[in-house]
């Protein structure tokens, strides 16, 4: 059996302290492991998904980006999850229109592992997240403001001033927070 086909074996045990070790094993082999990598991320059994994409996200290729990619509409809900925290590490545009339809998910640790992949991506996913502010569900407005509020960019500020006048604590915390990084303080003086 080869070094590859061993950590494979390693990644897919079911033992966790194996499969970490596994996993960065691979990493380091980097297009030698993309082949079996992104095979496991087909595999019938979830946890296998699972630590493919873990591995993947390790591995800065485009193969490696657009299985995670494709994850984000998995069925399992912790490989979906497993995917937005790999985007986050490995940024790419493409994956914006997965990200933000992320954001509208009733799992909030995905709405929230989604925005911080779309913060990881910055000025490119600005116009998107505004869109989401505007027409998205709840959960996905919330996300998307915190994530305009950590990214900064100018283009976000109307949208933000909308946002105050809303009946949300979170969302009016999370304009302000996005307003003062901008440098443009809100005074409230009482009539």
């Amino acid at each position: 059996m080869s070094e590859l086909e061993t950590l494979v074996q390693q990644l897919i045990s079911g033992d966790d302290q194996k499969a970490e070790q596994a996993a960065l094993a691979l990493a380091k082999l980097g297009a030698q492991a993309l082949p079996s990598l992104l095979a496991l991320a087909d595999s019938q059994d979830g946890d296998q998904r699972w630590w493919a994409l873990r591995t993947l996200a390790l591995i800065p290729a485009p193969q490696a980006r657009a299985a995670l990619i494709r994850a984000l509409r998995d069925p399992d809900i912790n490989v979906r999850q497993c995917a937005a925290l790999g985007l986050r590490h490995q940024p790419t545009f493409e994956a914006v229109p997965a990200l933000v339809e992320a954001l509208a998910s009733q799992d909030k640790l995905l709405a929230r592992l989604a925005a911080d992949a779309l913060i990881a991506i910055g000025h490119q996913a600005v116009p998107d997240l505004i869109l989401t502010v505007k027409n998205g569900n709840q959960t996905a407005r919330l996300e998307a403001v915190r994530a305009l509020a950590l990214i900064g960019d100018p283009r976000a500020i109307p949208v933000l001033y909308a946002v105050l006048s809303e009946e949300s604590t979170f969302m009016e915390y999370w304009a302000t927070e996005g307003l003062d990084r901008m440098g443009i303080g809100i005074t409230y003086v009482k009539p």
